[in-house]
């Protein structure tokens, strides 16, 4: 049985009621999903994010209907939270503060986290970010990534083409 049946097999007791195959398959797709929202929100906003997204996997997890479908459907949760975090962001961000506020804000020292996404991907779209990240970190295969964004494949190709522009084009190398 492969690793992915295995998690099935976890699944299918979560949905069960057996407590401690929900904590299992939580803690398993836990630092792939952390990693993955950290390059998509930031890393100092995954954590947050990551957290609303296990409260909506434990809430919804017995109506998946294919346990062996779990982590593209954590995935495509994940996706939608941080968009939604994004966009929330973006409106906060756009609304007048005080300056000498921010500025008075201590700065926090952070320790690096094995769960940081391995590259930066600053200057990239989230669409496009969202697709390199599921990519290249995740090593999900574009099929898998048009389900998990509910896109279609070409629209994938399409963002994969344009994120790796853009980093050629931030790292000035054609």
């Amino acid at each position: 049985m492969g690793s992915s049946d295995d998690e099935a097999l976890w699944v299918l007791r979560a949905q069960c009621g057996d407590r401690e195959a929900l904590e299992h398959v939580l803690r398993s797709v836990q630092p792939s999903l952390k990693r993955y929202l950290a390059g998509l929100v930031g890393a100092s906003d995954a954590e947050d994010v990551l957290q609303d997204v296990l409260v909506v996997v434990f809430r919804k997890l017995r109506w998946l209907e294919r346990p062996e479908l779990f982590r593209p459907w954590v995935f495509r949760i994940g996706n939608r939270a941080g968009l939604r975090h994004l966009k929330k962001t973006k409106r906060r961000l756009e609304e007048p503060h005080d300056e000498a506020l921010l500025e008075s804000v201590p700065s926090a020292d952070v320790l690096p986290d094995s769960t940081v996404p391995l590259f930066r991907l600053e200057g990239v779209s989230p669409a496009s970010r969202a697709v390199l990240m599921l990519h290249f970190q995740e090593e999900m295969k574009l099929t898998e990534i048009a389900a998990i964004l509910e896109i279609p494949l070409g629209t994938v190709k399409s963002r994969l083409a344009y994120g790796l522009a853009a980093i050629r084009n931030r790292l000035g190398t054609r």
